[in-house]
């Protein structure tokens, strides 16, 4: 996943805002990591550069 994308992406539950967390990453590509949303409390896998955006 680049990073900037990160500007355009909201949590699919409430459409808060989503903070990353990067856990291995390719030049501006996250590899690996989690992206959170604070006002849900709910995490969203990145694997293998894929943010897997699915609703609990």
């Amino acid at each position: 996943m680049k990073k900037d994308l990160l500007d355009i992406l909201c949590c699919p539950t409430c459409k808060g805002e989503l903070e990353l967390s990067v856990e291995s990453e390719n030049g501006d590509e996250v590899v690996k990591g989690t992206l959170f949303c604070r006002k849900c409390n709910v995490s969203y896998p990145i694997r293998e550069g894929i943010p897997e955006l699915l609703p609990k």
